[in-house]
C-alpha cells in the first residue's frame, strides 16, 4: 500500500479515535497507541517507520513549537529555578539513577539478567526525557491548578532538548569521543546554549517581520518557517534543534502573539497550530504501536519490568529531591503535586527514537531498543490510564468540572445584558429603527433567561464558589498592587532596590495562588 494512503487511513483512524474516547472517558494518546498495536501486529497496515529522521526533520519541530507559543513565558520565569532543577540535573540524575538501579537489580538477582553500565547509560539517557501529552490533556480537561500544568508543560517541553543532548553525549562517551568530565560539561552548554541563541536570533527576526501584519495566512507561514527553519539551521550546526525551536516559540508567543498582533490574526495562528498539535500527535502514537513487535518484548519481560521500575525510582527520586529543596523558598508546591509529576512523567515518542537512533554497528543495540519500547509502553498504559484517578483522590483534580458549567452561564448572561445595555444605547440615539432594536432586544433577553436559569441549576457549593472567587480577588489585587508599583518606580517615586523588593514579595503571594487556583 502507498505511504499516501495509509497515512489518509491513519487520520481516518486518529478521527474515529477521538471520537469513541470523548464518549468512554479514555485518554487520546492510550487509544491510539493501543489501536496501532493491534493493526500493527496483526499487519493490516504498513506505513512508514518511525525513524529518527521522520521525527526530527517532520514531528518534533511542530509538536515542540506549539507547545512553546502556547506557554505562559512570564509564568514560565517566575517558575524558573523549579523547572531549570526538573530540566537539567533532573534529567542528567535520572539518566544516572536508571542506569544504577539497573546494573545493581542484575547483580543482586539471579532472575534478572545482567546489564553491563554501557547498556543501562543508553537506556537511562533515552527515558529520562517525559513526554505527558496523555497527562496534560486530561489535566486541562479535569482542571488541574494552572501552577501544576505548568510545571509539568515547561519540564516536558524544554527537557526533550536537554534529553537528546544527554543521550548524544552518553553515546559519545561509550565511543570514547569524550573522556573526561570537563569535556562532556563542554559540550553539553555549547549544544544547548548555542541552540538557544540560533532560536533567539530566529525568534526575534521573524518578530520583528510580522508584529504589524494583519494578513494571517503570512503569519501562520512565516510561523511555520520559524518552527522548522529554526530546528534545522540548529540541527545542521550540529547544536540543540529542540532548544532553538523551544526558543524561537517562546520569543513569538512573548513578544508578538500574546501582545502587539491583530486579534484575529492572533486566533487563526493558534487554531492552526492547534491542528497541527492534534495532526502530528495522532499520527506519532499510532506510528509508536506500528514500531513494537510483542514478541520481540516477550523474551526479556523480566528485564522491561526491572527497567520500569528503575525509571520510576528515578524519576520519584528527582521530583522528590527538587521538592525539597524548594520547599523552604517561596517556589515551593504541595507535596500531592510532587507524586502527580512523579506518576505523570510518562515516556513517549522521543524514548524509542532516540533508541532507534543507534548505530546498528553497536552490539547492544537490540536490547536497549527493546528495552525502551518496553518501558514506554508500561509508562503510557500503567501511569496513563491511573493518573487521572490517582490525581483525583489526592485532591488535585476536581473543581474545574464543578465550576464550569456554572462561570459559562454567567459570563453568557454578563454578555448578553451588555448587548442589551447597547442596544438601549442606540435606542435613546436613534441609531437605528425602534422595530429592528425591538427585534434583536426579544432573542437577547431570551438568551439572557436562558443563562440565568443555568446559573441556578450549575450553581456549585457556596464553600467551592467562595475559595475559587476569592483567588480571583487576591489575582486581580496583586496583579493591581504590581502596576502600580510599576509605575511608582518609572516616575522616580520609589528606588530600584524596594521596586524589586516589594516585586518579588508580590510574586511570591501569586505562586501561592497559583498552588490552589484551578
Amino acid at each position: 500500500m502507498p505511504y499516501e494512503i495509509a497515512i489518509l487511513i491513519l487520520f481516518l483512524i486518529a478521527s474515529l479515535a477521538a471520537i469513541a474516547v470523548r464518549k468512554i472517558h479514555l485518554p487520546y494518546t492510550v487509544a491510539l497507541v493501543a489501536i496501532g498495536l493491534l493493526l500493527g501486529n496483526i499487519g493490516l497496515l504498513h506505513p512508514p517507520r518511525l525513524t529518527q529522521e521522520v521525527l526530527f526533520a517532520f514531528f518534533l519541530p511542530g509538536l515542540v513549537f506549539e507547545a512553546a507559543v502556547h506557554l505562559d513565558s512570564r509564568a514560565m520565569w517566575r517558575d524558573l529555578w523549579g523547572i531549570s532543577a526538573l530540566v537539567i540535573p533532573g534529567v542528567i540524575l535520572s539518566t544516572l539513577i536508571s542506569a544504577w538501579v539497573l546494573v545493581y537489580a542484575g547483580e543482586i538477582s539471579t532472575h534478572i539478567p545482567a546489564v553491563s553500565w554501557p547498556v543501562a547509560l543508553l537506556f537511562g539517557a533515552a527515558v529520562a526525557a517525559t513526554d505527558p501529552v496523555a497527562v496534560v490533556a486530561i489535566f486541562k480537561q479535569l482542571g488541574a491548578p494552572k501552577r501544576l500544568r505548568l510545571l509539568i508543560e515547561s519540564e516536558s517541553l524544554l527537557n526533550d532538548g536537554t534529553g537528546i543532548v544527554i543521550f548524544a553525549i552518553v553515546l559519545s562517551f561509550i565511543n570514547h569521543e569524550v573522556s573526561t568530565a570537563g569535556e562532556i560539561t563542554l559540550e553539553f552548554f555549547k549544544v544547548a546554549g548555542l541552540g538557544a541563541l540560533v532560536g533567539l536570533l530566529i525568534g526575534l527576526a521573524v518578530s520583528w517581520m510580522i508584529e504589524d501584519l494583519d494578513d494571517a495566512m503570512v503569519v501562520i507561514s512565516m510561523s511555520v518557517i520559524a518552527a522548522y527553519g529554526s530546528f534545522l539551521i540548529a540541527d545542521q550546526l550540529r547544536l540543540s534543534g529542540v532548544i532553538s525551536t523551544v526558543a524561537t516559540g517562546l520569543i513569538l508567543q512573548n513578544r508578538v502573539l500574546s501582545r502587539t498582533i491583530y486579534p484575529s490574526v492572533r486566533l487563526s495562528v493558534e487554531e492552526f497550530w492547534e491542528f497541527m498539535a492534534f495532526a502530528l500527535n495522532s499520527l506519532i502514537f499510532l506510528l509508536m504501536g506500528f514500531a513494537v513487535k510483542l514478541s520481540m518484548l516477550l523474551d526479556l519481560w523480566v528485564l522491561i519490568l526491572t527497567a520500569y521500575l528503575a525509571m520510576l525510582l528515578a524519576r520519584f527520586l528527582v521530583v522528590s529531591t527538587v521538592w525539597g529543596s524548594l520547599y523552604p523558598t517561596k517556589y515551593r508546591f504541595p507535596f500531592s503535586w510532587a507524586v502527580i509529576m512523579s506518576w505523570g512523567g510518562l515516556r513517549g515518542a522521543l524514548s524509542m527514537v532516540l533508541a532507534l537512533s543507534l548505530p546498528d554497528a553497536l552490539p547492544y543495540k537490540d536490547v536497549v531498543v527493546t528495552m525502551v519500547f518496553g518501558v514506554v509502553l508500561l509508562s503510557i498504559f500503567i501511569q496513563g490510564l491511573s493518573i487521572a484517578p490517582l490525581a483525583t483522590w489526592l485532591g488535585v483534580l476536581g473543581k474545574k468540572r464543578e465550576l464550569q458549567a456554572y462561570e459559562s452561564s454567567r459570563v453568557q448572561a454578563m454578555l448578553a445584558q451588555n448587548v442589551l445595555d447597547e442596544i438601549d444605547y442606540l435606542q435613546k440615539h436613534h441609531i437605528a429603527s425602534k422595530e429592528t432594536l425591538e427585534e434583536v432586544a426579544r432573542e437577547y433577553q431570551e438568551l439572557k433567561k436562558q443563562a440565568e436559569a443555568a446559573i441556578q441549576q450549575n450553581k456549585p457549593q457556596k464553600e467551592t464558589l467562595t475559595s475559587e472567587e476569592k483567588l480571583r480577588v487576591q489575582r486581580h489585587l496583586i496583579n493591581l498592587q504590581k502596576s502600580r508599583l510599576l509605575e511608582a518606580y518609572q516616575k522616580g517615586s520609589i528606588s530600584r532596590e524596594l521596586f524589586e523588593k516589594l516585586t518579588a514579595e508580590l510574586d511570591a503571594k501569586l505562586l501561592e495562588i497559583d498552588n490552589l487556583e484551578s
